[in-house]
C-alpha cells in the first residue's frame, strides 16, 4: 500500500503514535487509508449538508475494508459573492482547492480518495486534484437544491437575480422581492437549474470520474445517503482493481463531457473547467473541440435558465442515463471505463425513463439542433471567446459599444436605466489576470433580463458568466484587456458585430492605431494570493490555469 510509507516499520512509530492519538487503532492502520476530501462549509446551501454526507461515505469505506480519514478544504460561494469584490476569489478558489487536496493527499501518502463537492468551483477543483494525484479515486457531487415556490410557480436563485432588475424597473415591488428572496432557496443543495454546479456535475459523470447515477440525486432526497455510502464502497473496489483517473479521463471521455454540456444547454464555465481538467490530466483539448462537438450536438434537455425545468426534474424523469442513451443513439458518445467499474455504454443501458416526462426531448424533436455554446474569433477576440446559445434565438447583433472598465460601473449604469436597446455592453479588465479572478456577471445580466433588455442588447466581457445567465452574452474574450487584448482598445460608440453563424466577433475600423495610447493598468492587488494568481494565471483560452507545465 502507498500508505505504508507513512505507517509501516519501526521507524514509523512516531507517526503511528500521532495517528493513534486521533482514535485510530493498529487494525485501522493495517487497512488502506482513504482520504475523504470534503468541501463542507456553513456559508452556502450548496455545501452545507456535506459534513453529514461524508459520514455515509466513510461508513461505506469502512464496510469495504478501508480506513477513512476526512479533511476539509475551502469553498467560495458564487451566489453570495456575486456582484462584489469577493467574487474575484471564486475562480482562484478552484486552484486553491485542487492544490490543497493534492498537497494533503501527497503528504500523507493515502491509498485512495473520495472528493465531495457542491458549489461551482469545488467540482472542477476536486477533479483537477484527482487527475494530478492519479490514485484510485472518484468525485461525488452533493446534489441539487429543490426548487422554491413563489406566486404559484417554481423558482430558483436565477429568479432572484432577475427580480433585482425588475424591481429597479418598477415591474416588481420591494415587498415582492423580499417574498421571493425568502422562498427561492428552500434548503440544502447547489443552485437548481443547469447552472455551473449542475452542468459540471453532469460533465464529470459523463467524464466517468463520478459513478453514473450518483450526482443527479438531489441533496435532500432520502436516497442521497445510500448513494454516498455506495461511493465509499466503490472507491475500495477501484483500489482493489487499481483503476486510476488516467484510465478514466481521456480525450474520448472529455469529448463525452463536452457533449453532455452541449446537450443540456449548460454553463459556459464548463469550457474553462474542462480545459483545466484536461491540462492536469495531460490530455490535449482546446477551444476548437468545444465548437465542433457543440455544433453537432442537439439540445435535448429543457432546463433552466433557457428552459422550464430544474435538475431535480431531470432526476425524476430518468436522469442522466436517459440523456446518455439519446446521445449514444446519435453517435455522439465514446465508450470507456468509469468510476463505477463498468463502461459508460453499460451504465446508460440501465435506463428507466419516466413515462410522459417532458424534461428530455426525443432525438427527433430537440430543443435546438445544435448545442448550447459556440466559440467565436475575430478582431476583438483573436484567441477566442465563448457565447451561450441555449437561452435565446438571436445569432446576429450589430450595435454601438457601451464600454465599462469594471462590473460595478456597468451595474450602476444598468440600475440607472442608461443601457438602451441595440447597445453592445462591454465589460473589461475582469479577466483572469485583470480582475484578478475573472468574475461572473450575473448581477449585471440578471438585471438586464429583469429590465427586459436581454432580447435587444448584447454583452461582451473578458470575464465570465454564471450558468444562470441567458441572452446574447459573450464571455472569456481573449486576450484579455489586462494583457493588451483588443477589447482594451474599444471606446464608446464603436460599432461591434456579433455573428454566431460566421463565428465572428468584430469591431468596425482599425482600433490598433489606439494601441500607442494604451497603458496596462496598475494591479488591483500587489501582495497575497490575488497578486500571485494574477502573475501566474494563463489565458482563459487555455482554461485560466496556474500550472507550472
Amino acid at each position: 500500500m502507498q500508505s505504508d510509507a507513512i505507517k509501516k516499520g519501526v521507524s514509523r512509530a512516531p507517526a503511528r503514535a500521532m495517528l493513534k492519538a486521533t482514535g485510530l487503532t493498529d487494525a485501522d492502520l493495517a487497512r488502506p487509508l482513504v482520504a475523504v476530501a470534503n468541501t463542507w462549509t456553513e456559508v452556502t446551501p450548496c455545501n452545507f449538508h456535506l459534513r453529514k454526507l461524508a459520514e455515509h461515505v466513510k461508513a461505506g469505506i469502512r464496510a469495504a475494508g478501508g480506513t477513512p480519514i476526512e479533511f476539509d478544504t475551502i469553498t467560495i460561494s458564487d451566489g453570495i459573492t456575486m456582484g462584489t469584490e469577493g467574487m474575484k476569489a471564486s475562480l482562484i478558489s478552484r486552484e486553491v482547492i485542487a492544490d490543497s487536496i493534492e498537497l494533503f493527499v501527497r503528504a500523507h501518502a493515502f491509498d485512495a480518495v473520495v472528493a465531495i463537492c457542491g458549489c461551482d468551483k469545488t467540482i472542477p477543483g476536486t477533479v483537477m486534484a484527482l487527475a494530478r494525484l492519479n490514485i484510485p479515486s472518484l468525485s461525488l457531487y452533493g446534489g441539487s437544491i429543490q426548487a422554491g415556490t413563489f406566486e404559484g410557480r417554481a423558482v430558483t436563485i436565477q429568479d432572484v437575480f432577475e427580480a433585482v432588475g425588475a424591481c429597479a424597473a418598477g415591474k416588481m415591488t420591494e415587498k415582492q422581492l423580499g417574498e421571493l428572496e425568502d422562498r427561492a432557496c428552500p434548503g440544502a443543495g447547489a443552485c437548481g437549474g443547469q447552472y455551473t454546479a449542475n452542468t459540471m456535475a453532469t460533465a464529470i459523470t459523463f467524464l466517468g470520474i463520478s459513478p453514473m447515477g450518483a450526482n443527479e440525486v438531489p441533496a435532500t432526497d432520502p436516497s442521497k445517503e445510500k448513494t454516498a455510502y455506495d461511493c465509499g464502497k466503490r472507491v475500495m473496489q477501484l483500489l482493489q482493481d487499481d483503476i486510476r483517473p488516467s484510465q478514466i479521463i481521456t480525450r474520448e471521455s472529455l469529448h463525452n463531457a463536452i457533449a453532455s454540456v452541449a446537450a443540456t444547454g449548460g454553463s459556459t464555465n464548463a469550457v474553462l473547467h474542462l480545459l483545466a481538467i484536461a491540462s492536469d490530466a495531460g490530455v490535449a483539448l482546446d477551444l476548437k473541440d468545444f465548437d465542433e462537438i457543440s455544433a453537432k450536438t442537439p439540445i435535448l434537455a429543457d432546463l433552466k435558465p433557457g428552459g422550464r425545468f430544474t435538475a431535480p426534474d431531470m432526476y425524476r424523469a430518468g436522469g442522466m442515463r436517459v440523456l446518455g442513451q439519446r446521445l449514444q443513439q446519435a453517435g455522439l458518445l465514446k465508450d470507456g471505463i468509469t468510476a463505477s467499474g463498468r463502461k459508460l455504454f453499460a451504465e446508460i443501458s440501465d435506463v428507466a425513463e419516466t413515462a410522459g416526462q417532458e424534461v428530455m426531448r426525443p432525438l427527433a424533436s430537440p430543443m435546438k439542433p445544435h448545442g448550447g455554446l459556440a466559440i467565436l474569433h475575430g478582431s476583438i477576440a483573436p484567441e477566442g471567446c465563448v457565447v451561450k446559445l441555449s437561452g435565446h434565438e438571436r445569432v446576429l447583433h450589430t450595435g454601438p459599444a457601451r464600454v465599462f472598465d469594471s462590473e460595478e460601473t456597468c451595474f450602476a449604469a444598468v440600475q440607472k436605466r442608461e443601457i438602451k436597446s441595440g447597445d453592445v455592453v462591454v465589460i473589461r479588465y475582469e479577466g483572469p489576470k485583470g480582475g484578478p479572478g475573472m468574475r461572473e456577471m450575473l448581477a449585471v445580466t440578471g438585471a438586464l433580463v429583469g429590465q427586459g433588455l436581454d432580447s435587444s442588447i448584447a454583452l461582451i466581457t473578458d470575464g465570465r458568466f454564471s450558468g444562470a445567465t441567458h441572452g446574447l452574452m459573450v464571455g472569456h474574450v481573449a486576450p484579455e484587456a489586462a494583457n493588451g487584448g483588443p477589447i482594451a482598445l474599444l471606446r464608446d460608440g464603436d460599432i461591434i458585430t456579433l455573428d454566431v453563424k460566421a463565428r465572428r466577433l468584430d469591431v468596425q475600423g482599425d482600433i490598433e492605431s489606439r494601441r500607442a495610447q494604451w497603458k496596462p493598468p496598475a494591479p488591483h492587488y500587489k501582495t497575497g494570493v490575488m497578486a500571485k494568481y494574477a502573475k501566474l494565471v494563463s489565458s482563459a483560452s487555455q482554461g485560466a490555469v496556474t500550472s507550472a507545465v
